[in-house]
């Protein structure tokens, strides 16, 4: 952020002159880490994530600033690395061209998102539209290819039904799983029939007649060619409730107009499938059992709003601040549900200040309305929640809260290749700053004595606070039973009280950057003078996420996987020739010849699959694995369904480092310990 100093070999000749007894050089990182190691010093030896920002500002709370950009790039990414290069990948195995360059375009744009003000959102609202732009160019390139390549894999297998529908797997387990899409169909009666002839439960969950403007979009390439045409067309979402889905591979149903196997919603008193009942309580709060282990969790999925009297840096509370909770709201309770599908629609009416200066003064006056949709589909050990928000005030944040009912000091969450145990609340460092600001307090630390530390100038810069970061899940656990939330969203949590889950949904502020806050006391972050007002968000947000419970440890209730999994949607593409036109790729009709049941490879499920892909320089595949669990090493096999010619561990530039035996088409991959990964390369014969 200077100037090149063009005259710095000038001054450098220079001192050497004028200081013999010293030598003065222009050296660089690497050089200068060796010598300092040459003179063998005694250094203090640090561990663990360097996020105690007692010398150095660090911006702790910063995942959730522009929540909304960050909710972009988090559904982006699970999307390109879970669904996109694994699907693209399966497609090319089935003689389809692999796109290397329109995928290496999305890559750039995530890339030059990443760069650090602009994935952190601490940039003006100017820098932060081309931000959105470069989601919105990745987001659109990577559902065009999917959706390209979908049907291409649809269209290559053999079927003369009149509608099919391909369930795309893109993990490689079986999966029994109850799919929700978006999707168009016929309308009246009809049933999906699995490959075998065997009727397959569905449930319509919302629909619209949309039939003179599907029907008017159907390019005839063949005028003389007649197909199914349905009288009446309806774009629904839907649940189809699948089984044996093949590992890395796809599985095609169909429609038969003929038969029937919906199953229609009714309205409900309680959500219930195999693992969890749900009631919903008078207030909008849960009360969810878990049938399996015969414990009931009270009080879960509360709302609390409060301030920010933070910027783009930084949450920080206001000094005086006023919390509003949903289960002290107005709301109402609509539920529903079917054989494989059910769903509370809980709509709190939140009356919240307006700006800080009147949740100073204890005063509400804005409608904040929110919708949450709870979802329990059958098979499924974790519940789906969606929070709809028409945001309306300035300066605030909106959390949602999950009592894990017992106590831990610690909370498990994912970083990029494993997981990490996290202290609930960073005792000793906070005690160490406390002193400092000659302001000792009790553990818990509240609002007011940070305050008065901020007030204080201590010469901390910033205190340690418990806000942190996860990648997909965070857990509380005592090793018995515990609790997981499975952002999808912004990617921010705190633990309050040993025992409740507080996930960011979204933060609003006003500046790029502010004075004197209570999380971050002196000078401003950034610059002072720039308002943001499209960081205050008034519009209309979803944030999704998931919950689950479990009674073991964290590596037994096996989290890492379940994660992933939620995060990776099965596919699901619905092909009729009425639909061939505008709303799809238009293309030439084709007899399909492939099977319809394939699996490309299955591994045990051991180690958590990060990366799928088709090598970048030869006609290889590139898996990449690692160890999700709590310090406990574990290994994995891989059963490949062609024969293989060649298998190696790759480095990250897919460099050949070791060969890999191979024994009827199956490897065993190597025991990893924490956090660690391998990269392998498989070859075809």
């Amino acid at each position: 952020q200077a100037p090149i100093r063009t005259n710095l070999p000038e001054i450098i000749k220079e001192r050497n002159e004028k200081d013999p007894e010293n030598e003065y050089v222009i050296s660089c990182i690497e050089d200068y880490i060796k010598d300092v190691k040459s003179e063998n010093p005694e250094l203090e030896e640090v561990s663990g994530e360097l996020v105690i920002a007692k010398h150095m500002r660090i911006h702790k709370s910063i995942f959730s600033s522009r929540s909304d950009l960050k909710v972009m790039n988090t559904q982006i990414q699970n999307y390109v690395t879970n669904v996109m290069e694994p699907l693209l990948t399966l497609s090319y195995n089935l003689g389809n061209d692999y796109p290397h360059e329109a995928v290496g375009e999305i890559w750039k744009l995530l890339f030059e998102n990443a760069a650090h003000d602009s994935i952190g959102s601490c940039i003006s609202d100017t820098a932060n539209e081309d931000v959105y732009v470069r989601y919105k160019q990745a987001r659109d390139i990577a559902v065009n290819l999917v959706e390209l390549h979908s049907r291409l894999i649809a269209t290559s297998v053999k079927n003369d039904a009149e509608m099919t529908f391909t369930l795309i797997n893109t993990l490689p387990q079986k999966r029994n799983d109850t799919v929700v899409v978006k999707t168009y169909i016929p309308g009246g009666n009809f049933a999906i029939l699995d490959e075998k002839g065997n009727k397959v439960d569905y449930t319509v969950i919302e629909s619209r007649d949309l039939t003179d403007y599907v029907l008017s979009q159907t390019i005839k390439l063949d005028p003389s060619r007649k197909f199914y045409v349905p009288s009446k067309v309806l774009e629904a979402t839907i649940a189809i409730k699948t089984s044996d889905v093949p590992a890395f591979g796809y599985v095609q149903y169909t429609l038969d107009t003929k038969g029937n196997s919906a199953k229609n919603l009714e309205k409900k008193n309680t959500l219930e499938n195999e693992f969890y009942a749900i009631n919903v309580e008078e207030d909008g709060s849960l009360t969810i059992t878990d049938k399996e282990n015969n414990v009931t969790y009270k009080n879960q999925g509360v709302l609390v709003e409060n301030g920010d009297d933070g910027d783009s840096f930084n949450y920080s509370p206001p000094r005086k601040d006023l919390e509003v909770f949903s289960n002290k709201s107005e709301c109402s309770v609509e539920v529903s549900g079917s054989d494989i599908y059910d769903q509370a629609v809980i709509k709190f009416n939140m009356v919240v200040p307006k700006d800080l200066e009147e949740r100073a003064k204890g005063k509400v006056s804005v409608n904040l309305p929110i919708t949450m949709t709870v979802a329990l589909r059958k098979d499924s050990k974790v519940i789906d929640f969606n929070v709809h928000v028409d945001n309306k005030g300035l300066s605030h944040r909106l959390c949602v809260l999950f009592d894990s009912q017992i106590v831990s000091s610690f909370n498990y969450a994912d970083e990029q290749f494993g997981s990490i145990k996290r202290p609930n609340y960073y005792e000793k460092e906070m005690k160490l700053y406390m002193a400092s600001a000659e302001n000792k307090t009790e553990k818990k630390t509240g609002v007011q004595e940070l305050a008065n530390w901020a007030n204080d100038q201590s010469t901390w810069q910033e205190p340690p606070i418990s806000i942190e970061p996860t990648q997909s899940y965070v857990s509380l656990t005592d090793g018995k039973q515990g609790i997981a939330v499975i952002p999808q969203g912004v990617r921010e949590y705190e633990v309050l009280d040993d025992h409740m889950i507080r996930l960011t949904l979204f933060r609003t502020y006003g500046f790029m950057g502010k004075e004197n806050l209570i999380y971050r006391p002196g000078r401003a972050s950034g610059e002072r003078i720039i308002e943001t007002p499209a960081a205050q968000l008034l519009k209309e947000m979803d944030f999704a996420f998931g919950f689950t419970t479990y009674a073991s440890d964290i590596n037994e209730a096996n989290v890492d996987t379940l994660a992933k999994a939620y995060n990776t949607n099965i596919e699901v593409y619905t092909y009729a020739e009425f639909l061939n036109g505008r709303l799809i790729f238009s293309q030439r009709e084709i007899e399909g010849t492939k099977e319809s049941r394939y699996s490309l490879f299955e591994t045990e499920n051991k180690l958590v699959v990060s990366a799928m892909k088709k090598a970048e320089d030869n006609d290889g595949y590139i898996i990449r694995l690692f160890n999700g669990k709590n310090h406990e090493n574990i290994s994995d096999t891989i059963k490949f369904n062609f024969d293989v010619k060649e298998a190696y561990y790759t480095n990250l530039r897919e460099e050949k480092t070791e060969d890999i035996k191979v024994e009827n088409n199956t490897i065993n991959v190597k025991e990893l310990s924490h956090c660690k990964f391998v990269t392998i390369c498989v070859k075809a014969k």
